[in-house]
Protein backbone atom coordinates (compact mmCIF):
# COMPACT_ATOMS: atom_id res chain seq x y z
CA UNK A 1 0.00 0.00 0.00
CA UNK A 2 2.71 2.51 0.92
CA UNK A 3 4.66 1.59 -2.21
CA UNK A 4 1.52 2.14 -4.29
CA UNK A 5 0.98 5.60 -2.77
CA UNK A 6 4.60 6.58 -3.37
CA UNK A 7 4.42 5.42 -7.00
CA UNK A 8 0.95 6.66 -7.94
CA UNK A 9 0.57 9.68 -5.65
CA UNK A 10 4.10 10.87 -4.78
CA UNK A 11 2.79 14.22 -3.55
CA UNK A 12 0.88 12.54 -0.70
CA UNK A 13 2.96 11.98 2.47
CA UNK A 14 2.53 8.64 4.23
CA UNK A 15 2.27 8.87 8.02
CA UNK A 16 2.72 5.60 9.90
CA UNK A 17 0.41 6.04 12.89
CA UNK A 18 2.15 3.47 15.08
CA UNK A 19 2.46 5.57 18.28
CA UNK A 20 5.82 4.00 19.12
CA UNK A 21 7.41 4.68 22.50
CA UNK A 22 10.29 2.69 23.95
CA UNK A 23 13.88 3.01 25.15
CA UNK A 24 16.54 4.22 22.73
CA UNK A 25 17.90 0.86 21.56
CA UNK A 26 14.40 -0.44 20.79
CA UNK A 27 13.40 2.88 19.26
CA UNK A 28 16.31 2.53 16.85
CA UNK A 29 14.79 -0.70 15.54
CA UNK A 30 11.33 0.85 15.32
CA UNK A 31 12.84 3.71 13.30
CA UNK A 32 14.37 1.21 10.90
CA UNK A 33 10.99 -0.48 10.58
CA UNK A 34 9.15 2.77 9.88
CA UNK A 35 11.59 4.47 7.56
CA UNK A 36 13.60 1.69 5.92
CA UNK A 37 11.20 -1.24 5.80
CA UNK A 38 7.90 0.58 5.29
CA UNK A 39 9.47 3.74 3.81
CA UNK A 40 6.96 5.98 5.56
CA UNK A 41 7.44 9.73 5.38
CA UNK A 42 6.59 10.28 9.05
CA UNK A 43 5.75 8.31 12.16
CA UNK A 44 3.79 9.03 15.34
CA UNK A 45 5.61 8.48 18.64
CA UNK A 46 4.71 8.47 22.33
CA UNK A 47 6.81 10.92 24.40
CA UNK A 48 6.10 9.31 27.78
CA UNK A 49 9.66 7.93 28.07
CA UNK A 50 11.30 11.24 27.18
CA UNK A 51 13.56 12.56 24.46
CA UNK A 52 15.91 9.58 24.24
CA UNK A 53 12.97 7.49 23.02
CA UNK A 54 12.33 10.02 20.24
CA UNK A 55 15.89 10.86 19.21
CA UNK A 56 16.59 7.71 17.12
CA UNK A 57 13.88 8.71 14.64
CA UNK A 58 15.54 12.09 14.09
CA UNK A 59 18.58 10.41 12.54
CA UNK A 60 16.50 10.17 9.36
CA UNK A 61 16.87 13.77 8.28
CA UNK A 62 14.20 13.74 5.57
CA UNK A 63 11.50 12.19 7.77
CA UNK A 64 8.89 13.63 10.12
CA UNK A 65 8.36 12.62 13.74
CA UNK A 66 4.93 13.47 15.16
CA UNK A 67 4.69 13.44 18.95
CA UNK A 68 1.49 12.58 20.82
CA UNK A 69 0.46 15.68 22.74
CA UNK A 70 -3.30 16.05 23.35
CA UNK A 71 -4.91 12.90 22.04
CA UNK A 72 -8.49 12.72 20.79
CA UNK A 73 -9.71 10.00 23.18
CA UNK A 74 -11.52 10.94 26.44
CA UNK A 75 -9.10 8.90 28.57
CA UNK A 76 -6.21 11.05 27.44
CA UNK A 77 -7.18 13.53 30.16
CA UNK A 78 -6.20 11.01 32.84
CA UNK A 79 -2.55 11.98 32.35
CA UNK A 80 -2.43 14.80 29.81
CA UNK A 81 -4.36 17.18 32.10
CA UNK A 82 -2.13 16.63 35.13
CA UNK A 83 -0.55 19.83 36.37
CA UNK A 84 3.24 19.91 36.26
CA UNK A 85 5.56 22.19 38.19
CA UNK A 86 7.19 25.38 36.99
CA UNK A 87 10.18 24.91 34.69
CA UNK A 88 12.50 27.49 33.10
CA UNK A 89 10.39 30.42 34.33
CA UNK A 90 7.22 28.92 32.83
CA UNK A 91 4.37 28.81 35.34
CA UNK A 92 2.59 25.59 36.23
CA UNK A 93 0.95 24.05 33.20
CA UNK A 94 -0.76 20.85 32.18
CA UNK A 95 1.28 17.92 30.94
CA UNK A 96 0.14 18.20 27.32
CA UNK A 97 1.28 21.83 27.33
CA UNK A 98 4.69 20.80 28.66
CA UNK A 99 4.98 18.22 25.89
CA UNK A 100 4.13 20.93 23.34
CA UNK A 101 6.73 23.26 24.81
CA UNK A 102 9.45 20.60 24.84
CA UNK A 103 8.64 19.52 21.29
CA UNK A 104 8.70 23.09 20.00
CA UNK A 105 11.99 23.97 21.67
CA UNK A 106 14.43 21.62 23.41
CA UNK A 107 13.49 18.46 21.51
CA UNK A 108 13.13 19.98 18.05
CA UNK A 109 16.86 20.22 17.33
CA UNK A 110 16.46 19.31 13.67
CA UNK A 111 13.09 20.88 12.88
CA UNK A 112 11.50 17.50 12.14
CA UNK A 113 8.89 17.39 14.90
CA UNK A 114 5.14 17.84 14.75
CA UNK A 115 2.41 17.19 17.30
CA UNK A 116 -0.78 15.13 17.52
CA UNK A 117 -3.66 17.20 18.91
CA UNK A 118 -7.22 15.87 18.74
CA UNK A 119 -10.07 17.66 16.98
CA UNK A 120 -12.29 16.67 19.89
CA UNK A 121 -10.58 19.34 22.01
CA UNK A 122 -10.48 22.61 20.00
CA UNK A 123 -9.65 24.71 23.07
CA UNK A 124 -6.52 22.63 23.59
CA UNK A 125 -5.64 22.90 19.89
CA UNK A 126 -5.64 26.68 20.27
CA UNK A 127 -3.47 26.52 23.40
CA UNK A 128 -0.97 24.22 21.68
CA UNK A 129 -0.87 26.48 18.62
CA UNK A 130 -0.08 29.43 20.88
CA UNK A 131 2.87 27.52 22.34
CA UNK A 132 4.34 26.00 19.17
CA UNK A 133 3.76 28.67 16.53
CA UNK A 134 3.92 27.23 13.00
CA UNK A 135 4.84 23.66 13.99
CA UNK A 136 2.72 21.16 12.00
CA UNK A 137 -0.21 19.59 13.84
CA UNK A 138 -1.66 16.18 12.98
CA UNK A 139 -5.30 16.45 14.02
CA UNK A 140 -7.37 13.25 14.27
CA UNK A 141 -10.89 13.07 15.67
CA UNK A 142 -13.25 14.42 13.02
CA UNK A 143 -15.82 11.99 11.65
CA UNK A 144 -16.48 9.00 13.91
CA UNK A 145 -15.14 10.72 17.03
CA UNK A 146 -17.30 13.78 16.47
CA UNK A 147 -14.71 16.56 16.15
CA UNK A 148 -16.16 19.75 14.68
CA UNK A 149 -14.46 20.82 11.46
CA UNK A 150 -14.99 24.63 11.64
CA UNK A 151 -13.91 24.76 15.30
CA UNK A 152 -10.85 22.63 14.54
CA UNK A 153 -9.73 24.74 11.60
CA UNK A 154 -10.24 27.98 13.53
CA UNK A 155 -8.32 26.71 16.58
CA UNK A 156 -5.41 25.26 14.63
CA UNK A 157 -4.85 27.96 12.06
CA UNK A 158 -1.50 29.70 12.05
CA UNK A 159 -2.14 33.42 12.43
CA UNK A 160 -2.00 35.08 9.04
CA UNK A 161 -2.03 31.77 7.16
CA UNK A 162 -5.61 30.44 7.09
CA UNK A 163 -5.90 26.67 6.80
CA UNK A 164 -2.19 25.91 6.95
CA UNK A 165 -0.07 24.07 9.49
CA UNK A 166 -2.58 21.24 9.95
CA UNK A 167 -3.01 17.68 8.73
CA UNK A 168 -6.63 16.92 9.59
CA UNK A 169 -7.57 13.30 9.10
CA UNK A 170 -10.67 11.16 9.25
CA UNK A 171 -10.23 7.39 9.39
CA UNK A 172 -13.15 5.31 10.61
CA UNK A 173 -15.86 7.49 9.07
CA UNK A 174 -14.32 6.87 5.65
CA UNK A 175 -13.02 3.32 6.05
CA UNK A 176 -16.33 2.05 7.42
CA UNK A 177 -18.71 4.28 5.48
CA UNK A 178 -20.62 1.17 4.36
CA UNK A 179 -20.70 -2.53 5.11
CA UNK A 180 -22.18 -3.60 1.78
CA UNK A 181 -20.57 -4.34 -1.58
CA UNK A 182 -20.56 -0.66 -2.53
CA UNK A 183 -18.23 0.26 0.33
CA UNK A 184 -15.64 1.80 -1.98
CA UNK A 185 -18.09 4.28 -3.46
CA UNK A 186 -19.49 5.10 -0.02
CA UNK A 187 -15.98 5.74 1.30
CA UNK A 188 -15.25 7.99 -1.67
CA UNK A 189 -18.38 10.04 -1.06
CA UNK A 190 -17.56 10.54 2.63
CA UNK A 191 -13.97 11.48 1.76
CA UNK A 192 -15.17 14.07 -0.77
CA UNK A 193 -17.69 15.51 1.70
CA UNK A 194 -14.99 15.75 4.36
CA UNK A 195 -12.59 17.45 1.95
CA UNK A 196 -15.26 19.96 0.91
CA UNK A 197 -16.12 20.73 4.54
CA UNK A 198 -12.46 21.37 5.32
CA UNK A 199 -12.09 23.67 2.33
CA UNK A 200 -15.20 25.59 3.32
CA UNK A 201 -13.96 25.99 6.89
CA UNK A 202 -10.64 27.54 5.85
CA UNK A 203 -12.13 29.82 3.19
Amino acid sequence: MIDHIHRQHPQVPVILDSKRGDIGSTAEQYAIEAFERYKADAVTVNPYMGFDSIEPYLKYADKGVIVLCRTSNPGGSDLQFLEVNEENNVAKEQLYQRVARLAANRWNKTGQLGLVVGATFPDEIAKVREIVGEMPLLIPGIGAQGGDIPSTVKAGTVQGSPGTGMIINSSRAILYASQDSKFANAARQVAIATRDALRAAKA
